[in-house]
């Protein structure tokens, strides 16, 4: 799963990316990887797996990991192709989740590129971009489609019509999360790849000396989030820049010290995580300790061939315990002593901190 990260210049975005490229470079198992110079992977923060790991003394612990990509050329007019415009839009297209970084510090060494701080401007230039971008593409598929009406086929006046709406709304200069829409609806956008349906994180940057403090830019931005029904975060992009410099001890005294509650690159993964609709199960063992990630309402087959095809192809059953009484027990094997593991179908829904052994035959 990837999160763009967007904003304008000199907002922090490059300082935010260089601290969550610092971030992957420690995950052991899924290192800070070059798949592009402006991607990088890293661990989804999850306490259980070091205590199973103690538990069975593992030999590896594997978390789940989410992909950043910090998209660059966002300028005034990049719809248009300014900036590294296309590039820059085809780099969005390809992520489930944007973080849009809004500078809300003062700093007369560091120019803004329009001459001074207005957060609510700084996310309507970036949003009438994506806007204008999506307005674009609506507007060939409407083309298109109206012409395809004259058929009578259902499916195309049904299509048509959700073009019209989107074309309306996107025209009136409002992103199409904005919008109530069905699920039928919904599940055709998603073929539209529309850049303004994605799901958002509003990241309000705040100056170290901010930190605790009331800040008018970051209640604009707040508020700016909640009418928009987005995720809203505020963090110092400086700051997590350092404690990602930092090795695990020193950094959980200078996070106490700052006043902070966990690092803020923590909250950016878990909220992205939450709001891409994922969660987790566990395997556990001597060789592993692993988390899966799954989207809410997977079934175990489908959950099961996140491990291998083959688990899925010749699922048989699950056998599921929870953490809670996975740790409480002891491990596996107590934990089906006292009866607290249950054998589950083809139809179980995975639940988040599931732990599975799963039986297949192929």
């Amino acid at each position: 799963m990837k999160l763009g990260v967007v904003g304008l210049p000199n907002v922090g975005k490059s300082t935010l990316f260089n601290a969550i490229t610092e971030a992957g470079a420690e995950c052991a198992n899924y290192p800070f990887c070059t798949i592009e110079p402006n991607v990088g992977v890293v661990a989804v923060p999850d306490e259980r797996l070091d205590v199973l790991g103690k538990m069975y003394n593992t030999k590896k612990i594997t978390p789940a990991v989410l992909e950043f990509v910090d998209i660059a050329g966002l300028v005034k007019g990049a719809s248009a192709g300014e900036g590294l415009g296309n590039k820059f839009l085809s780099h969005i297209r390809e992520v489930d989740a944007i973080v849009h970084v809004v500078r809300c510090f003062a700093d007369s060494n560091i120019i803004h590129v329009d001459g001074s701080i207005d957060p609510i401007r700084d996310i309507e230039t970036i949003n009438l971009e994506l806007v204008l971008s999506d307005l674009e593409s609506v507007k060939k598929r409407l083309e298109k489609a109206e012409k395809l009406v004259k058929t009578g086929e259902k499916s195309y006046i049904e299509e048509a019509e959700l073009l019209r709406k989107l074309y309306e709304t996107l025209e009136s200069g409002r992103s199409i999360r904005t919008i109530a829409l069905s699920d039928e609806e919904k599940a055709m956008v998603n073929g539209f790849f529309l850049i303004t349906s994605k799901p958002v994180i509003y990241c309000a940057n705040i100056g170290e000396s901010d930190i605790g403090q009331e800040n008018e830019y970051v209640d604009k931005v707040k508020q700016f989030a909640q009418q928009e029904n987005s995720e809203f975060l505020e963090i110092c992009a400086k700051v997590e820049e350092e404690i990602a410099q930092l090795d695990k001890d020193e950094r959980e005294i200078f996070i106490e010290e700052m006043g902070l509650k966990e690092s803020g690159l923590n909250r950016i993964i878990k909220t992205g995580y939450s709001l891409l609709g994922l969660i987790s199960y566990l395997t556990a063992g001597e060789k592993e300790v692993r988390a899966w990630t799954i989207e809410k309402g997977t079934k175990a087959p489908q959950a099961a061939g996140k491990i291998h095809s083959d688990f899925e192809k010749g699922f048989i059953r699950a056998e599921i315990v929870t953490y809670d009484d996975l740790v409480t027990c002891g491990g596996f094997t107590q934990a089906k002593e006292k009866g607290k593991v249950r054998s589950e179908g083809k139809e179980y829904v995975f639940r988040d901190g599931d732990v599975a052994l799963f039986r297949f035959n192929v």
